[in-house]
């Protein structure tokens, strides 16, 4: 599995996964739109760790520098 994902991707994708769960958390969002941003963030988690994103793949796209 290749990594498809760039440094600054893996910020944006942290960031947004914080503000969600606290979004989530803290009650602010709840019900069903509470639980996607929730998943969404675990999973932005989730490919940040790993470093691949499996839509990008299926675009044929990649944020890494070219080696």
């Amino acid at each position: 599995m290749n990594k498809n994902i760039g440094s600054t991707d893996k910020v944006i994708r942290i960031l947004l996964a914080v503000v969600f769960a606290a979004l989530y958390f803290t009650n602010t969002v709840t019900g069903i739109a509470g639980t996607v941003l929730l998943v969404l963030s675990i999973i932005f988690l989730l490919t940040t760790l790993v470093g691949f994103c499996p839509i990008y793949r299926i675009f044929g796209m990649s944020t890494c520098k070219v080696k």
